[in-house]
């Protein structure tokens, strides 16, 4: 273990405290538990205690105190989506996005949804933002307008030709103000599928709903978009048929003139001067899989949904963390130098908008929104997966220590669990970091084996995310 840790360059402190770490006589029970959060790079300390007892007699049936963990701490994961701060984390919540995503485009009987909702309409859109000005890009000519050919990794993409002349202020009050445009247009989405049918706004849910799952996405230029997949059910949501006239076309000619038509005024404000808020003129509008013989997969679609699940700003180049106030950004020297202007925009907005937070949410170039959001009946929920995750992971626990799976009937009341828990930290030392971040990688290699071994079933995108 030490070769391995100085054949990649770990430095000798790092190498002292992995040897210390994997040296220790508890050494075991700690790899038991940085496994079970996955290989979390910031895992949550708990102290404490649970106690089960048989309700009519107070004979204790199970106990359990952090006393003898390793430390006296029992390590739990962080549950931190971004990838920038916990790969692992992100990559389980990425799994969770996944299978809601797909759930509510071909059905999937373990969550509740009918697979007949592989039937309803169903399109995979995207609303961009406007243009602030122009930046370096990468056309399908092959040279930005400046002239050059960038590079795929080249850091100048996004960026401004034109620093002076960019509107900074226009592209941060857009990301602010993107959420209540993403509301506007379901608003206005629900009135233009109404008059294509002949309804009005009130009589459409009567007929047919509007269910979707979207999340947003930062361009290297910092401005948000958004990518969500639209299904048109019947009144009753997934379980129930859409009317005859719900299709494809009809769902995709709505979208394109609701994002043309819905709008956000920003009032003038200290100087600022007015501004109406707008989608870009891109609107991309595909049909999904196995309707009409489209390309566009199911899988491709929720695994597309679920990589941006986990990003946010920091892939424009910003910072993953929020700002105090705004003198930490002379101690960020390697931030670049348009994300370091969109941030100094939200500050300088911050007095003239006040209830927008936009010196708060400056780390986010202005978005203060759900990466990932879905309508009520779109497909289960985030919570319903954990819950099956803790279950199933509840149940491997009680097997592994030789517990019977169910204690008698505790729904009925006949037993009564008292626990106490306290916060104890959070995260590792710099040996312990190493070794969990090797964990990590080999439950990984171990999925993507465990996803290759079923590539020759039929429906083998099952194993995506698992």
């Amino acid at each position: 273990m030490a070769d391995a840790a100085a054949s990649m360059g770990t430095d000798p402190l790092t190498l002292a405290d992995l040897l210390r770490v994997a040296g220790s006589p508890d050494f075991d029970r700690w790899r038991e538990q940085v496994r079970r959060t996955g290989g979390c790079s910031d895992p949550i300390h708990l102290t404490g205690s649970t106690v089960t007892r048989d309700a009519a007699t107070g004979e204790v049936l199970h106990s359990y105190a952090t006393d003898q963990e390793p430390g006296g701490r029992l390590r739990i994961a962080c549950g931190n989506r971004r990838a920038s701060r916990c790969p692992s984390c992100a990559w389980t919540y990425a799994g969770d996005v996944y299978h809601l995503i797909r759930a509510g485009i071909t059905g999937d009987s373990r969550m509740g949804v009918t697979s007949r909702v592989r039937q309803h309409p169903g399109v995979f859109a995207t609303l961009t933002a406007p243009s602030f000005g122009p930046v370096h890009n990468r056309p399908d000519t092959g040279r930005c307008r400046c002239g050059t050919a960038h590079q795929e990794d080249s850091p100048l993409l996004g960026t401004a030709l034109d620093p002076a002349t960019y509107d900074y202020a226009g592209a941060v009050l857009f990301n602010n103000f993107a959420g209540a445009l993403w509301q506007r247009f379901s608003i206005y989405l629900r009135r233009e599928i109404a008059a294509r049918a002949g309804l009005t706004q009130r009589e459409l849910p009567d007929f047919c709903r509007v269910s979707f799952g979207k999340v947003a996405e930062f361009q290297k230029r910092g401005a948000v978009h958004f990518h969500a997949v639209v299904r048109l059910d019947g009144p009753a949501g997934h379980e129930d048929a859409p009317p005859s006239w719900a299709t494809v076309g009809l769902l995709t000619d709505a979208i394109r003139s609701a994002a043309s038509r819905v709008s956000v005024t920003v009032p003038p404000a200290a100087g600022h001067p007015a501004r109406s808020l707008r989608w870009g003129r891109q609107v991309d509008v595909q049909a999904i899989g196995g309707m009409n013989q489209v390309e566009l997969t199911d899988s491709a679609v929720a695994s597309y949904v679920a990589k941006y699940a986990t990003k946010a700003a920091e892939t424009s180049g910003t910072v993953d963390r929020r700002i105090g106030e705004r003198a930490e950004l002379a101690k960020l020297p390697g931030l670049p130098a348009h994300a370091r202007r969109l941030i100094e925009a939200c500050w300088e907005l911050d007095d003239a908008y006040p209830d927008r937070l936009l010196a708060k949410w400056s780390h986010m170039l202005g978005f203060r929104g759900h990466f990932m959001t879905k309508s009520r009946v779109y497909s289960t929920t985030l919570t319903e997966r954990r819950a099956v995750r803790a279950d199933y992971r509840a149940r491997q626990e009680r097997r592994e220590r030789g517990l019977p799976e169910v204690l008698d009937d505790d729904s009925e009341g006949s037993t009564v669990v008292l626990a106490h828990w306290q916060y104890a930290g959070h995260g590792h030392t710099p040996g312990e970091s190493w070794l969990a971040a090797s964990i990590a990688r080999d439950l990984k290699t171990n999925r993507d084996t465990a996803r290759e071994a079923l590539a020759d079933l039929d429906d083998s995108e099952e194993g995506d995310w698992q």
